[in-house]
């Protein structure tokens, strides 16, 4: 289509063999014969301006009538009439024509350019090439065009095909194609008798198809011609093959067999860019004095033999000598790994050493094996290989060869005794798994939303991938989905073991003993996306030292990854086939005593990390962990924010886990000790989620463990702004607190009730409850309770406009936090005292106070509350006139509110940036 929007179609021109063309298989009415020849010139000088005269000439010879000219212009347009609607313009301009047409789209020309290409390539790209090019010829070129200009070009053309047809011999006698060529060198070498060329190549045909009494007898038959015709005698090079002949010279003799042997290049191969130029630029970078060994590995399915004949196919013309293949099997349903035996007695056969001349013994085939490949340059491609033994006797010893291995295994006596290159695969990126699930469909076929979701279901496995294409041959996309979905990994099962995922994966566990099975099972139903040594050790039941190399063995069969700061993990579809080998072969209570291990090592391992995060807060007392669960010891507070940045997706996943499994108090703990670390890093929407398992636990447990829950689930509700379900909540809790006299639970509940009213604005309502929350506090001995109780009354007293009561409970909640050394409490304080000065009128005050509020936040970990004291620390700055730090202290609580999904927060903090004047 043109940049007009008109459909234009492409035309396929012939002048070798009568003067035609074609549009999408429907011959074009080129009009009459003088009309055929002018298109014919045209199209010899194709995309260059021709003058009128010379196609006058060209077409009417010496014998052009008056008003050529004038026919000529006609035939011009009688031709523009022709192709109208095609990809091709006839231009006329300065006293001649241009046909603008794609050369390679008009036969002599591809025919040049084919046999060019063919000269410059290896014998076997060569041989396809001149195959293409003389396949053009259909007859006489520009047939019944009879002006000189015609004649010459025949003649011209004659001679090209004649050397294109010679040049194709001399490669496919290169090739050892001596038997086939023969009955065509002996027609040449009728027609062209004088020709030397023609007459040694079919020479030495006859010689190598066992007749040298005729390759003689054709020497002087064609010497007695050229005596009788001539005057002359053959030349130097075919004298000296007539001798070579007499004398058995055994470098006539068919060079040694060139092996062809690599499997087609894979249809839906995608993606993969990086390892095919990493592949590429380890054969770049050869040195020349060592062998270039690269090892693809990866997890069964993942794509690596794929990759590797991809790979190969597009570099085959560096290997002109030939490219060796084998399977190794290594992995697979064929019974045990082929011995490397085998595999070379196929390779000394594909050279084309005879069944006598093999040696029964392995080195000495080996040996045999690496002197036919010296200098020369092969592939050797060893696919799905089990070991480096297996490996290492097929592997070639001339550096002018590069061996190319594929392995679930990770091969590392291959690299350290051989330098062997190690390439490991991963999973396709989303735009690769789209390229190859789409180049399965019709175009109009395609269901985008369908595909993504299947993209997503399949998470970028080649394997699983390769199947769905193949199964949207039958059904839609959406289809599909329903069924990945409906049945999982069954989904990916088939009759044919090698088109089955599952049983593609299960073939990496049968050189695995029993024990690593059993942590391969073990890890598919291990709770979170990842997991560490500690916790694998905990889930397993085995020293860490034990579980190492377990995990390590599966790392090295493609089972496991092993990520950054010493995490595991799967893909998956490989956890999901995990999981189901735990299902089957594992008893139940193996699968819950493991399950009940892991989860009490990350339960005590955050109860621990609580601690050390709020050292004041009320203690609970936690179960001692399972035997054989490992809690990690943590050394200081920073220890232990960064152990729950990074284990917080299994610490929810670890409460699932314990509620499916039904154990109450476990899910209740968890939520308990994932409490403060969720204020402080502004997971507000987790925080409710486990709270609201927690409540739903609590409920099989006591009344105050349920006034505890539905407490902190009705704070959840409350930070999230849901008023409702926040009172309903709290005031549940606070009539079990009454019902069992329990003064420390009310006076938390009305501090929460507190929290609560302020999100809806009702300050008042809130100062009333953290006033009873004070006088309950005073009758009991929790002084560090008391300080956050006085430093609320303080915040209230202030929101309502009493900033003398404001400022005098908040110093005396001050000088408790200090004197207890409660930094969380200080922060919260300084943050008040800052909110009192500036809404005082005592800017610069308010300054310092959240300045040294927001230093303790930050050394805390606490980005909720930084956020919010970077918020109000811009007020002050403002009223200042000091705008830079205004804008500064509101830019970065802008992006603390972003992280944090707070988009109310963030809107009022983006108008108040609108509002102040812009910088500088």
């Amino acid at each position: 289509m043109t940049g007009t929007g008109r459909v234009v179609v492409a035309v396929w021109f012939r002048l070798l063999g009568g003067i035609e063309a074609e549009a999408d298989g429907v011959p074009l009415d080129l009009g009459s014969a003088k009309q055929r020849a002018v298109l014919a010139v045209l199209l010899v000088e194709a995309d260059r301006l021709v003058p009128a005269d010379r196609v006058v000439d060209r077409v009417w010879g010496e014998r052009a009538p008056a008003r050529a000219r004038n026919s000529l212009h006609t035939y011009v347009s009688g031709l523009r009439a022709a192709l109208s609607g095609s990809a091709v313009e006839l231009i006329g301009r300065s006293g001649g024509y241009r046909l603008v047409v794609d050369e390679l789209r008009v036969d002599v020309h591809l025919f040049r350019d084919l046999v060019t290409r063919a000269r410059a390539a290896d014998d076997e790209r060569a041989a396809a090439l001149f195959e293409q090019a003389l396949g053009l010829w259909r007859g006489e070129p520009v047939a019944n065009l009879d002006t000189p200009w015609a004649v010459e070009l025949r003649t011209a053309l004659e001679r090209e095909r004649l050397a294109a047809e010679l040049d194709r011999a001399d490669t496919g006698l290169r090739r050892g194609r001596h038997a086939e060529l023969l009955p065509g060198l002996a027609d040449r070498a009728q027609r062209y008798p004088l020709d030397e060329r023609v007459a040694a190549q079919f020479m030495l045909a006859l010689y190598r198809s066992d007749r040298p009494a005729d390759a003689v007898e054709h020497y002087h038959q064609v010497r007695t011609r050229l005596v009788d015709e001539l005057g002359t005698d053959p030349g130097p090079r075919l004298q000296d093959l007539y001798h070579r002949v007499l004398n058995a010279d055994p470098d006539l003799t068919p060079a040694t067999s060139v092996p062809r042997q690599l499997p087609a290049t894979p249809r839906l191969f995608t993606g993969r860019a990086h390892e095919l130029a990493t592949l590429t630029a380890a054969l770049d970078s050869a040195t020349g004095t060592a062998v270039v060994i690269s090892a693809l590995t990866g997890a069964g399915g993942i794509g690596k033999t794929w990759l590797a004949l991809h790979w190969a196919h597009h570099h085959h013309d560096r290997f002109p000598d030939g490219q060796l293949f084998v399977d190794l099997r290594g992995f697979s349903s064929n019974g045990p790994p082929m011995a490397s035996a085998d595999a070379l007695r196929g390779f000394l056969d594909a050279l084309g050493v005879t069944a006598e001349r093999i040696p029964t013994d392995l080195d000495a085939q080996a040996a045999l094996y690496r002197s036919l490949l010296a200098d020369r340059r092969v592939l050797v491609v060893l696919d799905n290989a089990a070991t480096a033994d297996q490996v290492v006797p097929l592997l070639p010893g001339s550096p002018s060869c590069t061996a190319l291995v594929t392995s679930r295994n990770r091969l590392p006596a291959l690299v350290a005794r051989h330098s062997a290159r190690t390439l490991p695969l991963d999973v396709l990126t989303d735009t690769e798994a789209h390229a190859l699930l789409t180049a399965s469909l019709e175009p109009d076929t395609a269901d985008e939303d369908a595909i993504a979701e299947l993209v997503a279901l399949c998470g970028g496995f080649p394997l699983a991938l390769s199947l769905i294409a193949a199964r949207v041959q039958h059904l839609t996309p959406a289809e599909a989905v329903a069924e990945l979905r409906e049945s999982g990994l069954d989904a990916l099962d088939d009759d044919d073991p090698a088109a089955s995922l599952p049983t593609v994966l299960s073939w990496s566990l049968r050189p695995l003993t029993d024990e690593q099975r059993q942590v391969f099972a073990l890890l598919g139903i291990a709770p979170g996306p990842d997991i560490d040594l500690p916790a694998a050790a905990s889930l397993v039941g085995l020293p860490e030292a034990q579980t190492r190399k377990a995990l390590r063995a599966l790392e090295d069969h493609s089972l496991l990854l092993r990520h950054p700061h010493g995490r595991y993990a799967m893909h998956d579809l490989v956890r999901a086939y995990a999981a189901t080998t735990a299902h089957d072969h594992l008893t139940e209570p193996v699968r819950r005593a493991a399950l009940e291990r892991v989860v009490d090592h990350y339960l005590h391992t955050a109860h621990t990390a609580d601690h050390l995060l709020d050292p004041h807060r009320a203690p609970i007392r936690l179960d001692p962990p399972a035997a054989d669960a490992h809690p990690r010891p943590l050394a200081d507070q920073q220890a232990a924010l960064a152990w729950l940045d990074t284990h917080h997706p299994h610490l929810l996943a670890a409460q699932h886990t314990a509620a499916a499994g039904r154990r109450h108090r476990t899910v209740w703990h968890l939520a308990w000790t994932l409490h403060v670390f969720h204020r402080r890093r502004g997971h507000r929407h987790d925080r409710l989620a486990v709270w609201q398992a927690a409540a739903e636990a609590a409920d099989q447990l006591d009344p105050a463990t349920r006034a505890h829950a539905r407490r902190f689930l009705g704070q959840a509700h409350a930070v999230l702004e849901q008023h409702e379900e926040a009172i309903e909540n709290l005031h549940q809790a606070l009539a079990l607190a009454e019902l069992h006299h329990d003064a420390t639970q009310q006076a938390r509940i009305h501090q929460a009730i507190a929290r609560a009213w302020e999100v809806q604005g009702d300050d008042h309502r809130a100062l009333k409850h953290v006033r009873h929350a004070l006088d309950l506090y005073r009758t009991l001995d929790e002084p560090v309770r008391e300080a956050d109780t006085l430093n609320g009354v303080g915040w209230f007293a202030a929101r309502v406009g009493d900033y003398d009561t404001a400022r005098a409970h908040c110093l005396a909640a001050l000088v408790l936090s200090r004197e207890h050394q409660d930094a969380n409490g200080e922060a919260y304080t300084l943050d008040s005292l800052g909110y009192i000065d500036h809404h005082s009128g005592r800017h610069d005050q308010a300054v310092v106070h959240y300045r040294q509020a927001l230093a303790l936040f930050r050394a805390l970990g606490n980005t909720t509350e930084a956020a919010n004291t970077l918020h109000k620390l811009g007020h002050p700055h403002a009223a200042l006139g000091q705008h830079a730090e205004a804008r500064a202290a509101w830019e970065e609580a802008l992006g603390l509110y972003r992280d944090q999904g707070r988009e109310t927060a963030a809107q009022r903090v983006r108008r108040q940036l609108d509002d102040l004047d812009p910088p500088g």
